[in-house]
């Protein structure tokens, strides 16, 4: 070449080499080969797009195991991926060695590499020497590290010892991956057989209850306690003849037994087969040692995990109670989700009592179907809290089917938990440091009234679902946990549940799961019970999957996503019948007059029951007018306010009505108040802003009501 002439393509410079050049796809999965690509895998010498399926079948098949991780540390570390491979022809023999270096890029978007490189014939060892055997790419060390730093992340995050054995069957070790595996576990003095790959189902019958004093190299490997390697089926043979024609009809040239140890004990064995030789190196064979350690720890953690879980679901489910028969015109759904901690046991529970006949306390007459539900959670997540939580559970049932009212079951019960656990004898030697306490609620239903009564110990307010889908917080009145103040009082409250609702019970586990507060965990399960369209049993199942299934990973809170907590649910849904809904919302409430601050829960409930009232003023305006009716009884009276807020009618063409009795003799009256007046302006702005309005004399006090019939926005602006 003179001076000055241009340089020759880069093709033709390759081909003089007797060099091609390549290109792999994987997120299409092809390779695009040049003619002297083709050639070098043994195909016709021609351009062409191949398919991963094809190329593989050319290559040796440790050789394409071990391209996969040498790629992956390339596209890590930013440098060449470069392997020596081996090409077979159509009778499983090599042909020629070559040697490929690419640089490949990954694309996170597709999720896939690509890669461009080269393939050049290189010297082939003798086969069988250790040349023939080292190291098949250009770093075996930092594959081998990859390798099993990748096989350790990946035993470790195995929790069952089915998963241990997935993951070790999918391993891909450098340069010499088997084909067969297969794990022995020591029973007694027996060896069997716990999982398998790389063979058919079936084919470890004749390994199953084998005994340890057979001539058979697994069985060898747990007496001693050391590894056995096979490199050829005449070693095979001639070291353990008796046990050779097990192994011969599965055609493999190479075995591996290694010991699985914990704790300095033998608890089984592993075998590595291969179908091609392997002479078992040092680096090889320390390679085998090493997964076999990692292996024997996993499935150590995995049969502890396995027992634990085992221990506690017996143990919570023999505490459990089933829901008992059918009740007539009622449906009763329970969930419960023991802790991911620990050995998984806590002081959650629920409960349905039977109660005992007699005249029903409501006044509709018969009680014999009368049944309470019952919902708790003891303090704390181990064996302690279950157990507390059992003995508790069969003292509310005994105080019940006394015939008990509930804020008398409940006191009864949080006597009998502070004498339990703060008594200085907690039965385990302990001493009031480890004194527990326990929410509960207890609602009492009679069924053919729908009339529920219920008393709660510091645990969340029932929930309800009315038959349109709005849903509503009812607040109820509550005392102290169980067990801290043996004298404490539980007021009653009483309402009804409405044909076509459905009430919630639940433990703060369901609210609080996945790092949310009681305010974005309450929305959460808000927006699952007004958009859920199905039986009570399925609303159950949605509502343990939107805070523990795998779409409450992308719900989290603001909080730390923490899954430590119990989760217990109980549904109630009163059912309709046969005859059509009526459309009406209703919520009841009772401010105190010492209980000011629950003016504010009226005003709060009130918004929910309008949630999708057409226009934003009219609520505003019904807000404000609550407000007045209630603060006037509250002000000018020494008596309690009744608050009762009914909507009924299609939407659109909706009536709210709003009525607020008091025990009070004096009827309001309107006044005319001076620009400075403090007061004097409820029953000016009712007349105002209310469509309709009016005092009605009790018999003892009076009620003042107002209406607001639905418009939109525009007509209530004009």
């Amino acid at each position: 070449m003179r001076t000055g002439e241009p340089l020759p393509a880069v093709r033709d410079v390759l081909a003089a080499l007797a060099t091609g050049m390549w290109r792999w796809d994987t997120a299409t999965g092809t390779v695009t080969v040049d003619a002297e690509t083709a050639r070098l895998l043994g195909l016709p010498p021609e351009p062409a797009v191949l398919t991963e399926a094809q190329v593989r079948a050319r290559l040796h098949p440790a050789d394409w195991n071990e391209i996969t991780g040498v790629v992956q540390l390339a596209a890590a570390e930013h440098t060449l991926a470069e392997v020596r491979v081996r090409i077979m022809d159509e009778q499983n023999r090599i042909i020629r060695v070559v040697r490929s270096r690419s640089k490949p890029t990954y694309d996170p978007r597709r999720k896939a590499y690509e890669l461009i490189g080269t393939l050049q014939e290189v010297a082939e060892p003798i086969p069988g020497s250790p040349a023939g055997r080292s190291k098949v790419t250009g770093d075996w060390r930092r594959s081998r590290e990859a390798f099993l730093l990748d096989a350790g992340r990946a035993l470790a995050e195995a929790r069952s010892t089915a998963e241990v054995l997935r993951v070790t069957a999918n391993l891909s070790m450098p340069g010499f991956s088997p084909d067969g595996m297969a794990v022995f576990r020591v029973e007694g003095d027996r060896l069997t057989v716990i999982g398998h790959h790389g063979q058919q189902p079936g084919d470890e019958t004749p390994f199953m209850n084998m005994s340890l004093d057979t001539n058979y190299p697994a069985a060898e490997v747990v007496r001693t306690g050391r590894a056995v390697y096979l490199s050829s089926p005449e070693e095979y043979r001639s070291r353990y003849p008796l046990t050779w024609p097990l192994a011969q009809r599965f055609n493999r040239r190479s075995w591996a037994y290694l010991p699985l140890i914990v704790s300095g004990r033998t608890m089984g064995a592993w075998l590595a087969a291969f179908s091609h030789p392997v002479a078992f190196t040092p680096d090889e064979r320390s390679v085998l040692t090493t997964v076999a350690r990692m292996l024997a720890q996993a499935l150590a953690r995995a049969g502890t995990a396995e027992t634990q879980r085992e221990l506690s679901e017996n143990l919570q489910r023999s505490m459990m109670p089933s829901l008992g028969p059918e009740v007539p015109g009622m449906e009763v759904a329970a969930r419960y989700v023991p802790t991911g901690g620990g050995l998984q046991v806590g002081g959650d529970w629920y409960d349905m009592i039977p109660l005992p006949e007699s005249t029903s306390r409501s006044g509709t007459g018969s009680g014999s179907e009368r049944f309470a539900l019952v919902i708790g959670d003891v303090q704390g997540h181990d064996v302690r809290a279950a157990g507390l939580m059992g003995q508790l559970r069969v003292a509310l049932r005994a105080y019940a089917a006394e015939g008990h009212p509930p804020d008398a079951v409940l006191s009864r019960a949080s006597r009998f938990l502070y004498g339990m656990t703060d008594d200085g004898d907690d039965g385990d030697g302990g001493d009031r440091a480890d004194s527990r306490f326990a929410t509960c609620l207890y609602a009492e239903v009679d069924p053919h009234s729908g009339v529920v009564e219920i008393a709660r110990a510091g645990h969340p307010d029932p929930v309800i679902r009315m038959a349109d889908g709005t849903v509503l917080l009812r607040l109820t009145a509550g005392g102290l946990p169980l067990g801290i103040d043996p004298d404490a009082d539980y007021p009653t409250t009483r309402f009804t549940l409405e044909p076509g609702e459905t009430m919630m019970l639940c433990t703060d586990g369901l609210i609080e799961t996945g790092g949310h507060d009681l305010d974005t965990g309450w929305q959460r399960i808000r927006t699952v019970l007004e958009q859920h369209d199905g039986s009570t049993e399925e609303l159950a199942d949605a509502l343990v999957q939107a805070v523990h299934g795998p779409s409450s990973h992308y719900t989290t809170g603001p909080l730390i996503d923490r899954r430590e907590d119990d989760i217990a649910v109980l549904l109630l849904s009163r059912r309709s019948g046969d005859r059509a809904l009526p459309t009406v919302r209703r919520t009841l409430l009772t401010v105190a007059q010492a209980e000011p601050e629950r003016v504010s829960v009226a005003r709060r409930q009130l918004r929910e029951v309008l949630h999708d009232w057409a226009s934003e003023d009219q609520v505003d305006s019904a807000v404000l007018l609550l407000s007045e009716m209630l603060t006037n009884v509250l002000v000018h009276t020494d008596a309690d306010a009744l608050l009762l807020a009914e909507v009924e009618g299609e939407k659109g063409e909706r009536r709210l009505r709003v009525e607020v009795t008091d025990s009070g003799d004096d009827l309001p009256h309107k006044r005319r108040p001076g620009e400075l007046a403090s007061s004097g302006r409820g029953l000016v702005l009712i007349e105002m802003l209310a469509d309709a309005w009016g005092v009605v004399p009790r018999g003892q006090g009076k009620s003042t009501w107002f209406e607001l019939h639905e418009r939109p926005r525009e007509h209530v602006n004009a």
